[in-house]
Formats: C-alpha cells, sequence, structure tokens
C-alpha cells in the first residue's frame, strides 16, 4: 500500500495542507493512518478516489461522497464472491482492499462489514456463514503471520471466551490479535477454560494487561480463570472485548471495556501498556482488577 505525508497528499489535490486537514475534520475523509511518528499518513488510493472526483467539478462534499462510494466498492466486491462461494475471488477483493488501505482499516472497513452481510443475509448458524466465516478467519491469520515480529515489545493476554471458530465474536477476536499485533504488541490467546500449567505460561511471556473477549463460556469458568491469572500475574488490569462494545451481560465487576472496533481498541491496549511502563503497578487498573480477583470464583455447580 502506497502512502502519502499530509504536504504530498495535498499536493496530489492542489490544495494546501490546512485545508486537507479541514475536510477531515469536517468530513472525516480522507481518513488517515499514523506513523510510528504520530504523523498523518493518507493511502494514495482515498487521495487518487478523491482527486478524480474533484477534478470532474464536483464540490467537496459531493465529491467526497464520490470518493468513498469508489472506495467502497470493496465492501460489495467481497460480499459477492462470498455471496457465492468464490474463496480465490474473496482472496483477490482483499487484495484489492489493501491497494487502497492499511491491513487494519481493510479488515475493519471490508472484511467485517461483509461477514456480517453474510451473517444478516443468512444466519450464523447455516452453511454460508460457516464457509464465510473459515475463510475470514484463515485470511486474518495470515494477515498476522506477515506482521512485523514484535518479540521484544510487552504482551497482552488475550483470554478466548468465544464459542468456537465460526463465532461472530471469534472473528473479532482475531482481528483483534492482528491489530494488536500491528501496533507492536505481543499477544498470547489462551482459552478461558485451561487452567493446566498456565502459571507456566504467563511467567514465560509476563503480559501486562488481560483481556477477555467473547460471551459463550461459563461465567463460573472466567471468573476462575481470571482469579488464577491474577495469582500467577498479580494485579493486572482486566477488560472485555465483545464485537458490539458493551454485552447484554457485563461479567468480571469493576472491569472496562474496550470499544468494539479493533484498531481503536488495539490503540487503547497500547495506551494502558505505554501507561503502565511509566506508573507502579498499584494504580486506577490495578484497583479495579482487585475488586474482582479478591472475590474467590464463584460456583454455582459442582464440577467432577
Amino acid at each position: 500500500m502506497r502512502t502519502l505525508k499530509t504536504s504530498e497528499a495535498a499536493a496530489v489535490l492542489n490544495v494546501s495542507p490546512n485545508t486537507l486537514r479541514a475536510w477531515e475534520r469536517r468530513f472525516g475523509y480522507p481518513k488517515p493512518q499514523r506513523s510510528p511518528g504520530k504523523h498523518r499518513l493518507y493511502t494514495h488510493g482515498e487521495i487518487a478516489a478523491l482527486r478524480d472526483a474533484l477534478q470532474e467539478g464536483l464540490s467537496i462534499s459531493s465529491a467526497i461522497s464520490r470518493a468513498r462510494e469508489s472506495v467502497a466498492a470493496d465492501t460489495h466486491v467481497l460480499v459477492g464472491a462470498l455471496a457465492a462461494y468464490e474463496l480465490e475471488r474473496a482472496d483477490a477483493a482483499m487484495e484489492g482492499a489493501l491497494a487502497l488501505r492499511s491491513v487494519e482499516r481493510s479488515v475493519e472497513e471490508v472484511l467485517l462489514p461483509s461477514l456480517e452481510e453474510i451473517g444478516d443475509r443468512h444466519g450464523t448458524d447455516s452453511a454460508p456463514w460457516a464457509l464465510a466465516a473459515r475463510w475470514a478467519g484463515e485470511w486474518l491469520l495470515r494477515a498476522q503471520r506477515l506482521s512485523p515480529p514484535a518479540s521484544s515489545r510487552p504482551s497482552v493476554l488475550l483470554g478466548d471466551a468465544t464459542r468456537d471458530q465460526i463465532d461472530p465474536d471469534a472473528l473479532a477476536l482475531r482481528a483483534l490479535e492482528l491489530c494488536t499485533t500491528r501496533v507492536g504488541l505481543r499477544t498470547l490467546t489462551l482459552p478461558v477454560t485451561g487452567l493446566a500449567g498456565l502459571g507456566d505460561v504467563l511467567a514465560a511471556y509476563q503480559p501486562r494487561v488481560v483481556v477477555i473477549a467473547g460471551g459463550e463460556e461459563n461465567d463460573d469458568d472466567v471468573a476462575r480463570w481470571a482469579y488464577r491469572v491474577r495469582a500467577a500475574g498479580g494485579a493486572l488490569p482486566v477488560l472485555l472485548f465483545h464485537r458490539t462494545g458493551r454485552g447484554d451481560r457485563t461479567r468480571t465487576t469493576g472491569a472496562r471495556h474496550l470499544a468494539a472496533a479493533p484498531t481503536l481498541a488495539a490503540s487503547q491496549l497500547l495506551d494502558l501498556v505505554e501507561g503502565s511502563s511509566r506508573e507502579s503497578s498499584g494504580g486506577e487498573d490495578a484497583a479495579e482488577f482487585d475488586d474482582h480477583a479478591h472475590q474467590a470464583p464463584p460456583r454455582r455447580r459442582m464440577s467432577a
């Protein structure tokens, strides 16, 4: 993906950098990403689409609408490919999306909305959904493997409380893994039902933050897992992640919810990790976790 600095993007559009930033504030378009140094980077495809629309003599509001429609066409192409069960064409649709956007935005603006439309059409218990969801999960895993390694950076522990690989929340979790990796954090995903050897794994990875993702597992299992994590890893901040934001059930009393958008959630985790590196472990987030963690996990039923 080709990106442009603010001055370069403004030159392509034949406007001043101040005008470009004013359009961004007023219309939310073009939408830049940020470099590691927090500088704006615009995707060439969005700038080119806006330039072409302006050259037709349209007003800025109309030109931005036209450019958005041009960029949004990728979602229609992907939905069409998945609806026709043409997975190679679905791969090609994502390649086209990546020509105009970053990996993160391609996931958030094309892949996840397309899967949501497939789910709305057929239901998430249907064969078409299962086919599309498995393809999307594999695509996200490939994208994560191709992301730059972050072996020396702090790690985030993701507690997987989703039902299975085709649970809609599982796709959101895969997207969060990808976006968290791409902001430079290490991710470690473990099922909330796995307790044996948990302390050894945590000692090796030493996570700074814990996220519980999904809502399918039994509350007793989630609470027991969180208690074991706290016992092994100390007063770690615990957050909740759900693809629709705050879920109907708010498990883990005192824990905060991450944003539903994976890119924003990853940014929140990065801010939290960087903040914890500068502050002592007795901060506000640790206190929030302590309120829950010092309680023994509830027992509503006996297990063998």
